[in-house]
């Protein structure tokens, strides 16, 4: 089976339903048509770029060349973490705690893969390495950020309830620990509903594109089932390593709740 090749006209025919879309906003009240034909160009100028990057590392697949272009996609990931929470922590801090569990999230997860699973030769093959990481970056930025908002958020609502608990005798920890188990289930939920619907509900995207690209259908099930378990797992140990550091940053070495360290609520834009 060949692949089809897609003409800028095709991708033309498909844009036009984004404009239609723009459009049918603007009788709703709701002030959303630049957002969806901004974020529309940057996704045509954003992919096309990635797409002739790629194509030039994979023809020169050299190590440096892809550890430049996974830092790059890296710092990009970490940054997309802070700006996605209502009030993320002052500082250094609201970034380098997203950059560190991205990195062990992200990170030991592609290498344990890509050296123990898939095993290519070369083991850093821009082929499999740059799509499992983007894969599993993305996943996990969104998981993190989820679990991050909503536990700054719940911190700062419940602020009364955790000092209570504190005056009680309780530990910073003992004093959060309902707070850190709905944040793990906020972060956690769309990447189970994704597993528990795969195959039935929906074909995702992996699997479809080696599909619709001529593989073998049975072969493009079991990578999408490795890389779903692999994603799953990243995102979560990522969002119990950032609630453990966020946890542990709420609190000072008296064990009284800081929310001074966290930045004031954004305003809407």
């Amino acid at each position: 089976m060949n692949m089809i090749l897609l003409s800028p006209w095709d991708l033309a025919w498909g844009a036009l339903l984004v404009v239609a879309l723009a459009a049918a906003t603007l009788g709703t009240g709701v002030r959303l048509g630049k957002s969806i034909l901004g974020a529309g160009l940057r996704t045509l100028l954003q992919l096309s770029l990635v797409g002739y990057v790629v194509g030039f590392i994979f023809r020169q697949s050299q190590l440096h060349w892809v550890v430049l272009i996974s830092l790059v996609m890296l710092l990009a990931a970490a940054k997309e973490v802070k700006d996605r929470q209502k009030r993320p922590f002052a500082g250094f801090w609201g970034f380098g705690l997203s950059l560190g569990t991205l990195t062990i999230s992200s990170y030991l997860i592609a290498l344990y893969s890509l050296l123990g699973i898939l095993q290519p030769t070369p083991w850093f093959s821009p082929q499999y390495a740059i799509p499992l990481l983007g894969m599993l970056l993305g996943n996990s930025m969104s998981g993190i950020s989820l679990g991050l908002d909503k536990l700054t958020s719940l911190a700062a609502d419940q602020r009364l309830l955790i000092e209570t608990r504190l005056s009680l005798g309780h530990s910073s920890s003992e004093a959060l620990s309902s707070i850190k188990a709905e944040a793990l289930r906020t972060g956690l939920t769309p990447i189970i509903n994704t597993m528990a619907a795969a195959g039935l509900v929906s074909l995702p995207g992996m699997m479809t594109g080696q599909i619709l690209a001529g593989g073998d259908p049975l072969e493009a099930a079991k990578y999408q089932i490795l890389i779903i378990f692999l994603i799953v797992a990243g995102t979560g140990f990522g969002i119990l390593f950032a609630l453990a550091l966020a946890g542990r940053r709420l609190f000072d070495e008296r064990m009284r709740l800081r929310l001074d360290r966290l930045q004031p609520v954004r305003p809407k834009a």
